[in-house]
């Protein structure tokens, strides 16, 4: 079915949401329960959810004891090594609470362009939103190089919710919607609506300021536009605004889809 705007998000058959590092790890580590909470509220309405959340490395960072986002790739891998399982973990233990099973996906940006293995992923994840399983998807960070890094999960989200068929994308981030500069800066005012055709020529879009995520406003606006240009709707707003934001109530910014024939 076709979501025209958030009070429709109600009756959306299928959603995926995608959720930052930094809004799961670290001082924010205690939203995990309530993201999965309002997942299986939506969840219990009959509604398919898959869930693409990074934070493998990030988790893995406090484990072996390592501050800063490593610059080298081998060292990344080693993090996701060991934060993907503890991750996933987290996730299903909460999940269980709610009689829902999590079910972990990884994929590199070469699953999802060569036909193969684009057509396995799909049908693996319709199997299981079928069997009422929740796929968790994540980039394969451990086997991933440069040249089949999806780049961030901003896009990896996008490319889910264009391959599954998605009525909505949610993106969440720290911020509770897109500004028409950095939040922190005085006049900064939030952008409302985007529509199919907007370039944003008047938002000023800055970078992430995570220690620990690689996208940012910047990520999530494109994410937003490869999403759209597949006709799928984007709402962007906040980890902390995602119950009321799953209930079609006015917050972040929603990006309006590209409509077929346009």
């Amino acid at each position: 079915m076709a979501v025209h705007d958030r009070s429709e998000i109600l009756t959306a058959k299928r959603i995926v949401v995608k959720v930052g590092s930094s809004s799961i790890s670290g001082e924010n580590a205690g939203q995990l329960g309530a993201l999965v909470a309002t997942l299986a509220k939506v969840h219990g309405r009959g509604t398919q959810v898959v869930l693409v959340s990074s934070g493998a490395i990030a988790t893995g960072m406090p484990l072996l004891h390592i501050d800063n986002k490593p610059a080298d790739l081998p060292t990344s891998q080693a993090l996701a090594a060991v934060g993907q399982s503890r991750l996933i973990t987290r996730y299903q233990q909460v999940l269980e609470q709610f009689g829902i099973i999590a079910g972990q996906v990884l994929l590199t940006a070469d699953d999802l362009e060569g036909n193969l293995t684009r057509t396995n992923a799909k049908n693996a994840m319709n199997r299981l939103l079928e069997l009422g399983v929740l796929p968790i998807v994540n980039e394969n960070d451990t086997v991933a190089t440069a040249e089949i890094r999806f780049g961030d999960n901003d896009r990896l989200a996008a490319l889910v919710a264009e391959l599954l068929q998605a009525d909505i994308l949610v993106l969440l981030s720290d911020v509770d919607a897109l500004y028409t500069a950095p939040p922190t800066e005085p006049g900064a005012t939030r952008v409302v609506t985007v529509a199919a055709d907007d370039q944003l020529e008047n938002v000023k879009i800055g970078g992430s300021s995570s220690t620990v995520g690689t996208g940012g406003a910047e990520t999530k606006v494109s994410a937003a536009k490869l999403a759209n240009a597949s006709g799928i709707p984007v709402l962007l707003t906040s980890t902390a605004n995602v119950s009321v934001a799953l209930e079609g109530q006015d917050v972040g910014t929603w990006f309006e889809p590209v409509r077929a024939g346009e």
